[in-house]
């Protein structure tokens, strides 16, 4: 059974039901029920035609649904032809059902919300780590997008700024999380910078290239994280990197600054440093000067008081941290490793045994473990 296959044919899927006068959520439901036939049958037979298939289940479906329902409340049927057998030319709507998504009516954070998990393919557990609120929270902020959208013409896309927020959500799933999403969401903002003229949508192109650019260096063989610090330079992607500094530099060029440029220039510089030593952390400090500015956004003061601790010193980081609830996620870990530049390497094993219990991936759960682990050892001898 391959799920790879289904997954990439939903959107398109999804994109012809709509065209076709499904209203987004009775076609998502469609969708869905057709992808569990898909399930159910393809091990046995698939069809020449997985597409052309899925499209006429699904079409069934929502003929299905529709028809009960206006039996159910006595008016007349909605009865429309089923579309013609045979192969169903291809076409790719992925990023046109990306802002019918980001609908007026919703707001921008069920938009992105709805999204994720209509188009983006992740689970509703995904998106509520994104967004840091709890799994059920989340489930019925997608409910309520999915009843505001139902029979709600689309009329009126939504706007761009919704549209970049959910494609970095996607890729930042995508890079770091359980789902491979980061190419798909790159391919997708390609053609959007190639529809629209948009200093924003050329940073966060820009970001997304040079942060994947390392993404072969991230982890071990054995599956552990690697620290950016200790990554093999050589081992970078040059010609995502090339690419990547070029778009930012244009897109910095037009005076429009936006929080993707500002993020992707802390990636540029991160890039352009030979060696972790070599980094120029006082221009990376006054990029996020500037985001902060941009987005106020507490993560971010969190990822600036690191970049404070390595320009000024740890104490100066510690000092920016103290002034942060340390309640955001990774705080406890951003504590324990500026203790440990500090020297203070008892509170910086307590810290990071401490951050363990709290980190949201095993992976990096791991790399908590051993680094306390490492500490301690060293405190023992």
């Amino acid at each position: 059974m391959n799920e790879a296959l289904l997954r990439s044919l939903t959107p398109s899927v999804l994109g012809i039901l709509v065209r076709r006068g499904a209203d987004f959520a009775a076609a998502e439901d469609a969708v869905q029920d057709a992808l569990v036939e898909a399930v159910r049958v393809w091990p046995d037979e698939q069809p020449r035609d997985p597409k052309g298939w899925l499209v006429t289940v699904a079409w069934r479906r929502f003929l299905d649904a529709t028809r009960a329902e206006a039996a159910r409340r006595r008016r007349e049927d909605l009865v429309d032809e089923e579309p013609a057998p045979g192969p169903v030319p291809a076409a790719d709507d992925t990023l046109q059902l990306y802002f019918l998504c980001a609908h007026p009516s919703l707001t921008p954070s069920s938009a992105v919300a709805l999204t994720l998990r209509a188009v983006g393919g992740l689970t509703t557990r995904q998106i509520a780590r994104a967004y840091l609120v709890p799994e059920a929270t989340m489930a019925q902020r997608i409910s309520r997008a999915k009843r505001t959208l139902s029979g709600v013409p689309f009329d009126q896309p939504g706007d761009v700024a919704t549209v970049l927020r959910v494609l970095y959500l996607v890729f930042n799933e995508g890079y770091s999380g359980d789902v491979d999403l980061a190419a798909e969401a790159i391919r997708l903002t390609r053609q959007l910078a190639a529809a629209i003229d948009h200093p924003e949508v050329a940073g966060l192109l820009a970001l997304m290239l040079l942060h994947h650019a390392r993404r072969a260096t991230r982890t071990a063989p054995d599956g552990s994280l690697v620290p950016l610090a200790e990554q093999d330079r050589g081992r970078w992607d040059t010609g995502a990197i090339t690419e990547g500094v070029g778009i930012l530099q244009a897109a910095l060029a037009r005076d429009r600054l936006g929080e993707f440029q500002a993020q992707a220039a802390i990636a540029a510089l991160h890039a352009d440093a030979p060696t972790a030593e070599e980094t120029d952390w006082v221009q990376i400090v006054e990029w996020y000067d500037e985001l902060v500015g941009l987005t106020d956004s507490p993560v971010v003061r969190l990822n600036r008081a690191v970049a404070v601790g390595e320009a000024d010193g740890p104490r100066a980081g510690l000092a920016e941290l103290a002034a942060l609830s340390d309640t955001l996620p990774r705080h406890t870990a951003v504590a324990a490793y500026l203790h440990e530049r500090d020297g203070d390497l008892p509170t910086a094993a307590r810290l990071y045994a401490e951050a363990a219990h709290k980190a949201p991936t095993l992976a990096e759960r791991d790399h908590l473990t051993r680094r306390a682990a490492r500490l301690n050892a060293s405190l023992r001898r």
